[in-house]
This record gives C-alpha cells, structure tokens and sequence, in this order.
C-alpha cells in the first residue's frame, strides 16, 4: 500500500510541481504530512542532502524520501520514476510534434528561418542574463576584474555561435566547432583560462 502511495503523490508532484525543484518542497511537505512518513526533522535533513548533492533537487529530494519511506531501494526508484514521468511524457510529445513539423517543413524557407532566428533569441537571452549577473548588486560598473575577463566570455560566445553559421558541406570544420562548444568542455576550457590568467 505504501508503495501505491508513494507512487501516486510523487506523479501528482510532477505533474503540477511548476517552478523546480524548491518550488515543489510544499508539495512533497504536504504529502508527507498528509502519510506521515517521515518527522519534520527527517524532512529538513533530506531538503539540506538535496540541495548539496548533484543533479536537479526536486528528482534528489524524491529519492531520499523513497528510501526513507520505505526503507530500500526499491522504494526510491519508484518515487523517482514517478516525479519524471508526467516531464517525460511532455517532452516527448513535444519532440514528436516538432520532429512531425520539421520533417514535413524543413525545405521551406520561412520555417528554416524562423528557426534560425529563434536560436538566435535564445542566445540573446542567454547573452543578457549572462552581462546581468557580471554586474555587482546596486554597482553601476561591471564585476569582470579586466580584459582579459571580457576575451575569455567573448571566445565562449564565438565558439558557442559559430558551428551555426557554418555550412553544411564543411563537414569536418562544423563537427570540429560542435565539439570544442560542447558546454562542459567550455566550463573546463573557462575555468582553466581563469586560473592560468589569475593564479
């Protein structure tokens, strides 16, 4: 029965937990309190686990309560399994919608470039809210230290467009670009520039 439960009110979480992962803390509280599956001491410790531990927060918090609930592992896999599903179902159609309408549409002008200039926007966005959290709170000034902040952000940029602008028949350099902006390359790349720049 305890299994049910779990699995029921962690698919009720991700179904209408909008907002992330402490988004949904109330809502995991609730249906905690609502069984009575844990104290309220247990609960702070595995928000505290959850938010040190890697990975998204809401899908860490579904685990321990799983296992605490339960007492095995079986009992976290099913909790976890649950809180993704209803986020899982959605993707996926969505992808199979768009896969229906790229396919259908992808010699047509005007869609080939619509979706150019939505990947644009979202590099835009992504730009803006980068250059916002450069500047200190209440500062009109910037937070980067020098230039050489400014090279290694404008070189993470480049290689970040680039491999958009590149043609398809130049195959090896496209493939080249795809690699060197692969995001957790860049971090490393970044993170090593900073520390041979600043050490």
């Amino acid at each position: 029965m305890i299994y049910l439960q779990l699995f029921l009110s962690f698919l009720k979480i991700g179904l209408f937990g909008f907002g992330g992962g402490l988004a949904i803390f109330s809502l995991i509280q609730h249906e905690i309190e609502k069984y009575g599956w844990m104290t309220q001491e247990e609960f702070v410790d595995i928000l505290a686990i959850s938010q040190v531990t890697p990975g998204p927060i809401g899908i860490n918090c579904a685990t321990y309560v799983g296992y605490t609930t339960t007492g095995n592992v079986w009992g976290s896999i099913l909790a976890t399994t649950a809180i993704v599903i209803p986020s899982l179902v959605i993707m996926l159609s969505i992808c199979k919608v768009y896969f229906i309408i790229s396919t259908r549409f992808q010699h047509n002008i005007y869609f080939n470039r619509t979706m150019h200039m939505l990947r644009l926007s979202v590099l835009g966005m992504i730009g803006a809210a980068a250059l916002l959290l450069m500047k200190p709170v209440g500062q009109p000034s910037v937070s980067f230290i020098d230039s050489s902040s400014w090279i290694i952000f404008a070189f993470t940029c480049l290689l970040t467009i680039a491999p958009m602008f590149i043609k398809k028949s130049a195959n090896t350099l496209k493939s080249a670009l795809n690699i060197l902006s692969h995001p957790i390359l860049l971090i490393i790349l970044a993170g090593v520039a900073g520390y041979w720049i600043y050490s």
